[in-house]
């Protein structure tokens, strides 16, 4: 653990007052510096977002650790597939990458899809799935999914990201029309959806 991830995770802890330590362990060994652009690689650590370009940004920490929590809290996806939208830079999808057994992760801007691929391929993150494309349609070929999450702020989720998810599955994502509340649906062996909600954050739209 570096400095600026000591740093970071005892923000997350000590403000926030999030304590999972599994995924706190993991946050702080995947090197987040190399998940944001050169020129801010000085503040890769610090609690906020970072542009990336394209109007996109990554998360603050705190903001993955909160999505990260909500997906595994509960239910068990160490061996389980999980589909993020809006792969970014990637910085998500390493972290889950630690956590459970696939990601299958969508990006809608070439530039930042190719970038990340080979970012993926220098850290050797295996288990990681790219593809470039809309995210609102899924991965149907992989489904069913253990979990799903969006990384981007949409009006209401897709219902083909909800037939996509396996019963016993969880979908984390920052949902409404203006102000984005953090959401947490699971799938009953009936099929039913039940949500609760965690929250209001800021994320930059999910863009068709």
């Amino acid at each position: 653990m570096n400095l600026g991830s000591r740093k970071m995770i005892g923000e997350i802890k000590g403000r926030y007052g999030l304590n999972s330590p599994d995924i706190l362990q993991v946050m702080a060994d995947v090197p987040r510096e190399e998940f944001v652009p050169p020129k801010f690689r000085d503040s890769a650590y610090d609690d906020c977002p970072i542009p990336i370009g394209f109007g996109q940004t990554i998360s603050q920490p705190y903001t993955v650790a909160f999505m990260t929590d909500l997906l595994l809290k509960r239910t068990d996806l160490s061996k389980s597939k999980v589909l993020e939208i809006g792969t970014g830079l990637g910085y998500q999808a390493a972290i889950l990458s630690r956590l459970v057994g696939k990601v299958y992760t969508i990006e809608r801007i070439r530039p930042l899809y190719l970038k990340t691929k080979k970012i993926f391929q220098k850290l050797g993150l295996n288990n990681i799935f790219c593809r470039f494309g809309k995210g609102e349609a899924g991965w149907p070929e992989e489904a069913p999914f253990g979990g799903v999450m969006i990384t981007a702020g949409v009006e209401k989720v897709p219902q083909e990201l909800f037939r996509q998810l396996k019963p016993g599955g969880v979908l984390v994502a920052p949902v409404g029309k203006k102000d984005k509340v953090m959401t947490r649906y699971f799938k009953l062996k009936t099929h039913k959806i039940t949500k609760t909600d965690h929250g209001i954050f800021h994320f930059v739209p999910l863009v068709s």
